[in-house]
């Protein structure tokens, strides 16, 4: 059986993930897609790294029983923790996420960077070691209970978070502003309207699904022909998946 026919998968703790989904359906469009939103066990990013292992093993033999022939980790945080041991345990392609620092140094004018994140992603051994390399000028920000408003869509409360978090900082001395956790990509917008048009803003979801399509290609998975297709699943009630809906419409990553 041709394995460039099977599905691929994709997951995170929530609807997070939409916004890497989209760019992947934008960049391969012949795909099959399966995203599952682990909302019965969201958030990821203020669990124990042995909780979250646990439930992205989960996940992850409920997308294997689907036959994926690729596994996408669209959260920062179970990459973190999970991508490694996933990696070392499966014999299909596991991609995973990162914070866009290398890119947000890259543009950098001896300013500071604020790395907008969950706590767990922050503390990460994969996040220090990123630290390390491309980390001069930057700031870690924990940006505890943002995610769940952009799960609840509460994009009100979300803006006030995140006014709140800017006034902590000289705007002045910022020259780039992170986002490291895949929810906040649908507050970009926002964040866009309420910095100096000079700050630069990035996130991972174009690098995810360019690092996609190369694995692919490499392996000789992608599918070439016929028209792709999305399947929404979750963990959680029947509502989030009209939640995950709305976002993947309102999620539309810049090339």
């Amino acid at each position: 059986m041709d394995q460039a026919v099977n599905p691929i998968g994709v997951f995170d703790s929530g609807v997070g993930g939409i916004s890497a989904l989209q760019a992947m359906i934008r960049l391969l469009p012949r795909e099959h897609f399966i995203y599952f939103g682990d909302t019965a066990n969201a958030p990821y990013g203020t669990k124990k790294t042995e909780e979250v292992i646990a439930c992205v093993r989960n996940v992850t033999d409920r997308l294997l029983a689907r036959h994926i022939k690729a596994l996408v980790i669209a959260c920062n945080t179970a990459t973190g923790a999970a991508a490694y041991t996933l990696r070392r345990e499966l014999t299909i392609p596991v991609i995973g996420m990162e914070p866009a620092l290398k890119p947000a140094s890259e543009l950098r004018k001896n300013g500071d960077i604020l790395v907008l994140a969950t706590p767990l992603t922050l503390h990460q051994e994969k996040f220090n070691r990123l630290m390390e390399k491309y980390g001069e000028g930057a700031l870690r920000v924990p940006c505890t209970g943002l995610m769940e408003l952009v799960e609840q869509e509460n994009w009100k409360a979300a803006q006030a978070y995140l006014e709140e978090v800017f006034a902590l900082y000289d705007l002045k001395r910022v020259d780039a502003v992170v986002l490291g956790c895949t929810h906040y990509v649908f507050l970009k917008d926002m964040i866009r309207r309420m910095l100096p048009e000079r700050i630069a803003i990035t996130e991972g979801s174009e690098g995810t699904a360019r690092q996609l399509k190369r694995v692919l290609g490499r392996s000789r998975l992608l599918r070439e022909e016929g028209e792709g297709t999305v399947e929404l699943q979750t963990s959680g009630a029947p509502e989030d998946i009209e939640r995950m809906r709305r976002l993947l419409d309102r999620a539309i990553p810049e090339p």
